[in-house]
């Protein structure tokens, strides 16, 4: 095992909870998925979905949360740290909310939240990946001093890849 510490699995903001998965948040993520119109995630398919994050998160000891919104109690997303393109010393913060989430900060809310839980860990630094033609995500990471590393092709298009040193 690595000599980082394990990420918090509960993070709080002003607005918003990220917090362990449940079997009760697949329908939600089913429908969060499927909003991509890439194709339809089944509540079946989301469920095997939430218990590979979950068993990802023992192994790794870091997480994607899903996030939800403090007053409301919805679920609206998720964000966390994942292995994806890069490395278990050096993970990729990733994130999506819902449409009806977007421009109201709380992707800027979570991801600081998930950064600084990052840091907490002993990290030195993260890296994110993002399709070129995904500005308010790009936005999002300048926001948290991401800084373009390079760019990459790869099937469905350009990627940039950025990189954000912690303290």
């Amino acid at each position: 095992m690595t000599a980082y510490e394990t990420m918090p699995y509960h993070l709080e903001t002003e607005r918003l909870i990220l917090r362990p998965w449940a079997e009760s948040d697949a329908t939600d993520f089913s429908e969060l998925l499927s909003e991509r119109g890439e194709e339809n995630y089944t509540v079946e398919r989301a469920r095997k979905g939430i218990a590979g994050l979950l068993a990802g998160t023992e192994n790794t000891r870091i997480a994607l949360l899903p996030v939800q919104r403090r007053d409301e109690g919805d679920f609206i997303g998720y964000c966390g740290l994942i292995i994806g393109r890069s490395t278990l010393e050096e993970p990729e913060i990733a994130y999506e909310l819902f449409r009806r989430a977007h421009n109201r900060g709380y992707a800027t809310e979570a991801a600081r939240a998930v950064v600084a839980a990052a840091a907490a860990t002993g990290r030195r630094r993260l890296w994110s990946t993002v399709a070129t033609w995904n500005a308010p995500s790009l936005r999002v990471l300048e926001k948290l001093d991401f800084v373009q590393d390079h760019r990459s092709v790869e099937e469905n298009g350009e990627v940039v890849w950025l990189t954000r040193e912690l303290p």
